[in-house]
């Protein structure tokens, strides 16, 4: 999600060979656009790449970055030496009405403090307050993987990683469970809705006339990829029943939010999708090598802490090697090949 949907659309038809266009790019962060009631409020935004224009693009008219904050106030971030101000200037005024967690940051210690400063200060890191505010101000967090693979031999900290540092500080330091006010990206419910309004549309573009009943979801991950996967599965089942997300706990300030958007998503949609099948693929963090233990009871649950473990919703529907496979695999299940 560290970068622009118009920028991925472009790297995806230079890699496939054909026109992908922005419409069709989902990132992490895209389903925030749904969620309006934030766009005028000023954000603190962290994450690495075009934070400022991805905030922006999605409809958030007022942003406030990690690096700007610490220009604002320069007495704030003093774990590097080497960063630490030579001179004292007068802090900026800024009244931050919220926190967007696009992704990992490159500095993460600059980042975890002047999230906490916002978060203990109500907004107003400048200030010298009495009492930690509580609740505090509204977190939007996109990207919950803990790990991801890269060029290496084991998998590297994702962002999931860094909410989990954050987590943990704001506890300590208060004694209180940090809280979000949304779970943005997989394996989030709200993501795979988004997804299905994503396709619909794309569907009535192409004049497709035949409704879409079954969704096919590919990944490498099997604690995001198929976990959101089959989640998504059991709330298209439960849908009729409750509004409810299937198997999410969340606290009742992020269900709402989660249930607002869930609603707004469910006028756009038709209720013609009935599953959503789950494709692991072995060419990423999953490797058939290293396998998950036999007993299901040994496995570490790597998701968020804020999504209940169930092992079932990590065993994928269909293994195949590749995405090349998977897509042959839809084909096949569908009777075009």
């Amino acid at each position: 999600g560290n970068c622009l949907r118009s920028d991925k659309a472009r790297e995806l038809s230079q890699a496939l060979g054909l026109q992908v266009s922005p419409e069709q790019v989902i990132l992490s962060h895209s389903p925030l656009q749904l969620f309006s009631q934030f766009h005028q409020r000023c954000m603190l935004v962290a994450g690495q790449g075009p934070v400022e224009e991805n905030a922006h693009n999605l409809g958030f008219k007022h942003v406030v970055t990690i690096e700007a904050l610490r220009k604002a106030y320069p007495l704030l971030d003093m774990v590097d030496l080497s960063r630490r101000p030579k001179e004292l200037f007068p802090n900026s005024s800024q009244n931050l009405a919220g926190v967007i967690l696009f992704g990992e940051p490159v500095r993460w210690e600059t980042s975890l403090q002047l999230i906490a400063d916002v978060l203990l200060s109500n907004g107003n890191p400048g200030a010298e307050l009495q009492d930690v505010p509580y609740p505090h101000l509204p977190i939007l967090a996109c990207n919950m993987d803990l790990l991801w693979m890269a060029e290496a031999k084991m998998p590297r900290f994702g962002h999931g990683t860094f909410l989990l540092c954050l987590e943990s500080i704001y506890k300590k330091v208060t004694g209180k469970e940090l809280k979000y006010e949304a779970l943005i990206g997989k394996p989030s419910p709200i993501t795979y809705r988004y997804a299905q309004y994503l396709i619909q549309q794309q569907a009535e573009k192409q004049g497709w006339k035949a409704p879409i009943q079954r969704l096919y979801a590919v990944g490498d991950n099997p604690m995001s990829d198929v976990y959101g996967a089959n989640l998504y599965n059991n709330y298209l089942k439960s849908a009729q029943q409750s509004q409810a997300q299937a198997g999410l706990k969340r606290s009742p300030q992020a269900a709402s939010a989660q249930a607002e958007v869930s609603l707004e998503l469910k006028n756009d949609c038709n209720n013609s999708v009935e599953s959503c099948e789950s494709i692991l693929v072995c060419t990423g963090v999953y490797h058939p090598d290293h396998a998950a233990p036999k007993r299901t009871e040994e496995t570490v649950f790597h998701g968020h802490r804020d999504l209940c473990f169930d092992p079932s919703l990590v065993q994928a529907s269909h293994i195949v090697q590749d995405v090349d496979d998977a897509v042959q695999l839809a084909f096949k299940k569908e009777n075009w090949s």
